[in-house]
């Protein structure tokens, strides 16, 4: 009937305190855990592996409310397959974070009047490690708070010494099979960070603009063209049109003056022109634009860099030495004094990408950078998923992984900054170029230097499932662990991080993917669906819930708002809800643990049990079977939801109140149900403890007297029903709560006792009448008893004597003024509904609303109509 009895365990401590203190409970708890090593993983065990990493949060970071989220997610799946046996490794690290940690430090310089070029590269250096080391990391305390179960012994940083020479290793194989060039391309470059950006760091928002349109050529040669940019005109090298482009035909291969330069330039024809959008004529800058960039290599045009690092103009003349806003404005008033202005528009709002670090606009910029050959590596990592080696959960977003890897770029590896992986090539004095794997000796000599550049954090992170255990050694970690089970991550991140994980995994790991199942969960909002941001004022910090409500209850109420791949609102409420549920389990565990439910023992045979005995054993193993449904499809709103439920609303509100009167009455039924409530607390507890697992650890090792829920085996379905029982439940559930609202809708008090007789010959419910008296507090009938209102429900009768508990008259005064209220909101919708007019000219969602209306003003005057009925005479 049930095959979720432990191993017998020591007597339990049933005394437990009044009230639940996470405060108290929690941080001890983890402790405990950690020094008993629980969340260690054995490389030499013979379970089965399950792997996770960590998205390694940056070294500058703090846990927000995503970071929360995610890890309860993780840390639920792992908790879970440490319990059902496994060999379970949830990754722990830090990232780096190449541009954000550099920025720290100097901010921290500056406050002491210096800068990084003031200690010069190495003392830099070695000043961001002595930061890292003081300040850096505050987020692993942050996650002990959480109750992450994650392999403390294995934590990586992605520049410690493994994980740099794995980084040196995968570069030298790259460089070897041709994957990684260096070439001049127009680039992202942040003016503030003064580094180049890939074109995923970069944010797009509008912003108010202008845009000016301007003649270019003299007298009849004239072209008009438009741009937002004007400072960028200093470097034009050409305007091009469609070659099919009647208007522009006669003036091909023709050169034509560029205004404010002493320079001609040709008009060339290129198909990538759109001759319908503006004047079908465009200005051509290949230095300072990537459209640009490409119609100038298809034209041989040369590239004027018209901007430093700094976004200020380089070029000699009277603009020279302004930043790009303030020249923008000048050439503008240079060009209008010279009469070329046609048309100027402000604001213009219009797309521009800012630098997702510092929010700096982004200036395209032709520069001399490091790029990984990303064709063949993208071919393999779309088809991994497209021939099932991986799979993305859920399924539709499936298609912007394709639309992503099937139309990727050459990828910028080079960083112009200090903290990072420093790029692994050396020059020579004759032009020589080498590249240094982890195991060769770095060129010497006179004219020998080393690459300034470092690489692009998410080069390092994408090394992740596979460095973290060793690789490029062939240890024993990576033979266990590799390739992960899941990847548990933001679908924001499908493309910063989650493609070039595929990549360089398939291409390291020969063939092999770096994980089985892509499970993408979305973003946390404020309870409205907007996004948190201190700008917004909606920011939370989930230290400040979890010291109010406890870790268990922010956990639980993430958790249960987690639908794979939709964003997930919270509000503050919504926790508090949390934290009155983990008081509920408490209170009912201790209720139960002082009338003696306990673990002791083999359950009972059926023959030998109650129908809600029965009724309850067959729902636990309904819910332990949908968990594990749910746990599978990594729907973790639903499952929550599920154990919510049934643990507040059927064992805690049912069963737990059904059983009261079999504690009263005491003999061989009670001992049975106390074996009973024992069993189902058990199993109820070991389901919650991945969601909830401070509150679920205390009550369970006092309840069974074992180590750790931690370590407890998995409850599993017995494939035990009984719908005969509950069906004989549900009848009984349906008998009380249908009196329960009469008693509500005659007003009288939860506790007040009322006269009843209850007709229960011949129906199920007869073994049930001392409960049904007692959860409706009906008293017996008496001499006097005189019946003034009879409810015929579930075959079944209960006629009450309501005389002098209630004013009848007043009662019935009330009632028909609600009566005449929801009459008049029927008459109000009806008329609206049969209005056609309206219907025709109405919102649908507007029709909607009345439609409700209408249906809730119906069901108010049936119920109101009956309650008249049932009321004795005045």
């Amino acid at each position: 009937m049930t095959e979720n009895a432990q191993q017998q365990p020591p007597a339990p401590d049933t005394e437990l305190p009044t009230q639940y203190a996470p405060a108290d409970v929690e941080g001890p708890l983890y402790e405990r855990w950690v020094e008993r090593g629980y969340f260690e993983a054995d490389a030499k065990s013979d379970k089965p592996p399950y792997t996770i990493v960590i998205p390694p949060p940056n070294v500058t970071g703090s846990l927000h409310l995503g970071h929360a989220f995610e890890h309860t997610l993780i840390d639920a799946l792992t908790r879970r397959k440490r319990m059902q046996g496994y060999e379970t490794l949830w990754q722990p690290g830090m990232d780096h974070a190449g541009i954000a940690t550099q920025n720290v430090v100097e901010r921290e310089l500056g406050k002491e009047g210096k800068s990084r070029q003031d200690l010069g590269r190495e003392a830099f250096v070695e000043r961001v490690w002595q930061w890292k080391s003081e300040s850096g990391g505050q987020i692993s305390g942050q996650m002990r708070r959480l109750g992450d179960g994650v392999a403390w012994s294995r934590e990586r940083f992605t520049m410690d010494e493994g994980l740099s020479q794995a980084v040196q290793t995968i570069f030298k194989k790259f460089y070897d099979d041709e994957l990684i060039y260096r070439a001049e391309r127009i680039i992202n470059w942040c003016p503030r960070c003064l580094t180049a950006i890939s074109d995923i760091e970069v944010e797009y928002q509008d912003d108010d603009g202008e845009l000016v349109s301007m003649k270019y050529g003299e007298g009849d040669d004239t072209i008009v063209v438009a741009t937002t940019r004007a400072e960028t005109m200093l470097g034009d090298t050409a305007v091009a049109v469609h070659p099919e482009d009647e208007r522009y035909k006669h003036l091909v291969g023709t050169l034509i003056r560029l205004p404010l330069t002493d320079r001609s330039i040709p008009v060339v024809a290129d198909e990538h022109v759109d001759p319908e959008f503006g004047t079908g004529a465009v200005k051509v800058t290949p230095a300072h634009d990537p459209n640009d960039f490409e119609i100038g290599q298809r034209h041989d045009l040369a590239s004027i860099t018209v901007m430093d690092e700094h976004a200020v103009i380089t070029v000699h003349g009277p603009f020279q030495g302004m930043d790009r806003l303030e020249a923008r404005s000048a050439i503008v008033a240079a060009l209008r004094a010279e009469g070329r202005i046609v048309a100027e528009k402000r604001p213009y709002v219009h797309s521009v990408g800012h630098c997702s670090r510092c929010k700096t606009t982004i200036e395209p910029r032709l520069s001399m950078q490091w790029w990984v050959k990303v064709g063949p590596l993208a071919q393999a990592a779309g088809d991994a998923v497209r021939e099932g080696k991986v799979k993305i959960h859920p399924q539709e977003m499936e298609k912007r992984y394709f639309d992503w890897v099937d139309n990727l770029h050459d990828w910028c590896i080079s960083r112009q900054l200090w903290w990072g992986h420093r790029i692994p090539v050396w020059y020579g004095p004759d032009g020589e170029v080498v590249c240094v794997g982890p195991d060769d000796e770095a060129p010497t000599g006179e004219g020998w230097h080393q690459e300034t550049d470092v690489l692009d954090t998410w080069f390092s992170s994408g090394l992740w499932p596979f460095s973290t255990l060793g690789w490029p050694e062939q240890t024993e970690s990576l033979a266990k662990f590799y390739p992960n089970s899941v990847l548990v991550t933001g679908y924001d991140i499908l493309f910063f991080w989650v493609a070039r994980m595929m990549m360089f995994g398939l291409y390291a790991m020969d063939g092999t993917p770096p994980f089985h199942t892509i499970a993408l969960h979305g973003m946390v909002r404020d309870q409205f669906g907007k996004k948190m941001s201190k700008s917004f004022g909606n920011a939370v910090n989930p230290l400040d819930w979890m010291d109010k409500y406890g870790s268990d209850a922010l956990r639980f109420t993430l958790a249960r708002g987690a639908n794979p791949g939709v964003d997930v609102p919270i509000g503050e409420d919504w926790v508090q809800g949390a934290r009155n549920f983990a008081n509920k389990i408490w209170n009912a565990t201790r209720f139960a643990l002082m009338n003696g439910a306990t673990v002791e023992g083999p359950l009972p045979e059926p023959a030998k049990l109650s129908a809600t005995d029965r009724w309850i054993l067959s729902r636990l193993n309904s819910v332990v079977a949908e968990v594990d449904a749910h746990y599978d499809d990594y729907q973790f709103a639903k499952l929550t939801d599920a154990l919510f439920h049934f643990a507040w609303d059927e064992v805690f509100d049912w069963y737990v109140e059904l059983s009261k009167t079999v504690f009263q009455a005491g003999g061989e039924p009670a001992e049975v149900s106390k074996r009973v409530l024992g069993e189902v607390l058990d199993v109820t507890l070991r389901l919650l403890h991945p969601v909830v697992p401070f509150v679920t650890e205390t009550l369970w090792t006092t309840l069974t007297g074992g180590e750790s829920v931690v370590i407890a085996d998995w409850p599993t379905d017995s494939g035990f029903r009984d719908a005969a029982a509950e069906q004989e439940i549900s009848t009984l559930q349906s008998v009380i709560t249908e009196v329960r609202r009469f008693r509500a809708d005659q007003g009288l008090q939860p506790g007040q006792r009322v006269p009843a007789r209850l007709t229960l010959d011949g129906t199920a419910l007869a073994p049930h009448e001392a409960a049904i008296r007692q959860l409706l507090r009906l008293q017996p009938e008496g001499d006097s008893f005189t019946a003034t209102a009879t409810l015929p429900v579930g075959g079944a009768e209960v006629a009450l004597d309501l005389s002098g508990t209630i004013d009848v008259a007043a009662e019935r005064k009330r009632l028909a003024k609600d009566l005449a209220a929801a009459e008049k909101e029927k008459a109000q919708a009806t008329g609206k509904l049969g209005n056609e007019a309206f219907l025709a000219k109405a919102p649908e969602n507007v029709v909607d609303k009345i439609r409700t209306r209408l249906a809730k003003a119906e069901e108010d005057i049936t119920r109101i109509q009956a309650q008249l009925e049932r009321l004795p005479e005045a």
